[in-house]
C-alpha cells in the first residue's frame, strides 16, 4: 500500500485582535485629523498639552479642547503633574491605544466623515509634513471572491495587529502605515 502525500497546509497567519465597536461619543472623538495626530503625538511621547500645540503649530487654547476630548473618552490619559521649566505645573499625556481596539460605528453619523476618510486625511498631513517622502509604498489590484476579501484582510491586520502589539523598538525609527483598499470601478461610468 502506498501512501498518498497531503499537501501541505500552509499555517495561520497572525490572528487579528478582537475588536469592539465605537460608541458614538468614541466615534466623534475620533472624527478628527487634529485628534487623531494629537494620539499620534501622544503614542510614544509624553507631551504637556502645550508641547502638542507647539508640535501642530496651533493655538495652545484651542487644542487644550481637543485634549480634554480625547481625555474623556479614555484615548488619551493625563499623568502625574510635573513641574514645567519655569515652575509652572503642567500636566503631560499620553496615547492609550484605545483605538486600536475598536471599529467605526455600523452606521455613519450624521454630519461626520467616515472614518476611513478622516484616517487618509491624517495620513496625508502627516506624510505632507514628513516632506513628503514614503519609505515605501504598493499598489494591487485583485479579484477575491467574498471569502478570499476576508481572508485577505484578516491576515493583513493580523500582521497590523502583531506589531501594534510589540514595544517600540528603543533605537528604532518611527513609521507610519495607512492600509485602504476600495472597490476597483475601472472603466465603470456613473451616472
Amino acid at each position: 500500500m502506498v501512501a498518498s502525500a497531503q499537501p501541505a497546509m500552509e499555517p495561520p497567519g497572525p490572528q487579528r485582535v478582537p475588536r469592539r465597536q465605537a460608541t458614538e461619543a468614541e466615534a466623534r472623538a475620533l472624527a478628527s485629523t487634529l485628534r487623531l495626530r494629537i494620539l499620534r503625538l501622544c503614542l510614544d511621547d509624553e507631551l504637556t498639552n502645550k508641547e502638542i500645540a507647539h508640535r501642530l503649530g496651533r493655538n495652545p487654547g484651542s487644542v487644550l479642547h481637543h485634549v480634554r476630548r480625547l481625555v474623556d473618552t479614555g484615548f488619551l490619559a493625563a499623568l502625574p503633574e510635573r513641574q514645567g521649566s519655569r515652575g509652572s505645573r503642567e500636566i503631560p499625556y499620553r496615547a492609550t491605544r484605545k483605538s486600536w481596539e475598536l471599529t467605526g460605528p455600523e452606521e455613519r453619523l450624521p454630519g461626520l466623515p467616515s472614518p476611513p476618510q478622516v484616517m487618509l486625511q491624517t495620513f496625508l498631513e502627516e506624510l505632507a509634513e514628513a516632506g513628503g517622502e514614503m519609505g515605501n509604498a504598493s499598489r494591487l489590484a485583485l479579484t477575491l471572491s467574498a471569502e478570499h476579501f476576508e481572508e485577505f484582510t484578516e491576515r493583513i491586520g493580523g500582521i497590523l495587529d502583531e506589531f501594534a502589539a510589540r514595544p517600540p523598538d528603543p533605537d528604532g525609527t518611527r513609521w507610519s502605515v495607512f492600509f485602504a483598499m476600495h472597490e476597483d470601478r475601472r472603466g465603470e461610468h456613473t451616472s
